[in-house]
């Protein structure tokens, strides 16, 4: 997510200046300015001016509206620190929010106050931010992996072997592009990851064929939508403007496409687009509960289990700091503590008593 403070939000429309009252014949031919725009399309535009991300834009709109709604359809400009205390504190004692989500409506009150409404007083930083607890993430084993994979079947089964193989979020697996695959450097590029940055991971001997196969299978989707004329996949930022084929070409087709075609959340247009998490994320649950592994595991514990392993069969901290993307290896440092479960390596005193039963 880019920076609030690395953008400048767009001015809110204003009523232009009526003409001269002398002027009567411009007077009566003059038309009435626009109306101003809704707040939540204000907060949408600034969003987008600053490049958030779509899933980001939905939680600030969210948030902003759950604000409002919880103060009785008051307008925001009308409320300052009282109100957005009263709000968090409803969230996090009545509702019983986690710290993340706590967080994250914060921040998209501070934009909507900072960034929409224009206002910089003193009590936006006074209110205090909850500090997010360090949790032991849940990581499977090998063979745990393997009876999770094995219980997955076509397209959710490669999707799994490619978070598990390389460590991609979800996210970025599902928004990867033909032209992402490099068979022969081996290797997968990661377009704007999280926080916009690129990085390159391994691409598994295991699923080259795999792969190969979901290519060739993609490529008559591509070439069905092209004779039809279909508008091409979504492109990055300002690339459909600058390359206006380029999202109609094979190189930017979907590696994981939907079945169908559907309209575009921001723009409208009818075109098709990649898989979406959720359906991926039920069958992960459906193949879980199959395996029989108790433990509260979900597509992201793929990305757990890759980089615990790697640490496990001796791979440099720095090198998986560089595969999952983090920015700083302190986030990586937390596999560390995972290995160092079961007492640190350190026999129990009860094993030294008599001998077990």
């Amino acid at each position: 997510m880019v920076s609030s403070t690395a953008c400048t939000a767009p001015a809110a429309t204003t009523p232009a200046a009526g003409p001269p009252a002398s002027d009567a014949a411009a007077a009566s031919t003059a038309t009435r300015s626009p109306a101003p725009r809704r707040l939540l399309d204000q907060l949408r535009d600034a969003l987008r001016s600053c490049h958030y991300s779509l899933r980001t834009e939905q939680a600030y709109v969210h948030w902003t509206k759950a604000f409002i709604r919880f103060h009785g359809l008051r307008h925001p400009a009308t409320m300052a620190g009282p109100e957005v205390a009263a709000f968090l504190c409803h969230l996090a004692a009545e509702r019983g929010l986690s710290v993340s989500s706590h967080r994250q409506a914060l921040s998209a009150l501070l934009f909507l106050y900072g960034k929409v409404l224009g206002q910089s007083l003193p009590w936006m930083d006074e209110i205090g931010r909850p500090v997010p607890k360090r949790r032991l993430p849940v990581v499977l084993s090998p063979a745990e992996v393997a009876a999770v994979l094995a219980r997955l079947d076509g397209t959710y089964r490669l999707l799994g072997e490619l978070l598990y193989g390389t460590g991609l979020r979800i996210t970025e697996a599902l928004q990867l592009r033909v032209k992402d695959v490099d068979f022969a450097q081996r290797a997968i590029l990661v377009r704007a990851g999280k926080g916009g940055k690129d990085r390159v991971v391994m691409l598994p001997a295991a699923l080259e064929a795999p792969l190969r196969d979901q290519l060739r299978a993609v490529h008559a989707v591509w070439a069905e939508d092209a004779a039809a004329g279909r508008a091409g996949v979504q492109l990055p930022d300002a690339l459909e403007r600058k390359y206006p084929r380029a999202g109609a070409s094979w190189a930017w087709f979907w590696v994981f496409p939907q079945g169908r075609h559907s309209a575009d959340p921001r723009s409208g247009v009818v075109r098709r687009h990649h898989l979406v998490p959720g359906s991926f994320q039920r069958a992960f649950a459906r193949a879980l509960q199959a395996a029989g592994v108790a433990k509260p595991a979900t597509p992201h514990t793929l990305r757990h289990s890759f980089a615990t392993h790697l640490l496990q069969s001796g791979s440099d901290i720095r090198t998986v700091q560089e595969l999952l993307g983090h920015a700083d290896v302190a986030t990586t440092m937390i596999y560390t503590h995972v290995l160092r479960l079961g007492g640190f390596a350190v026999q129990s005193p009860l094993d030294r008593l008599a001998p077990a039963r």
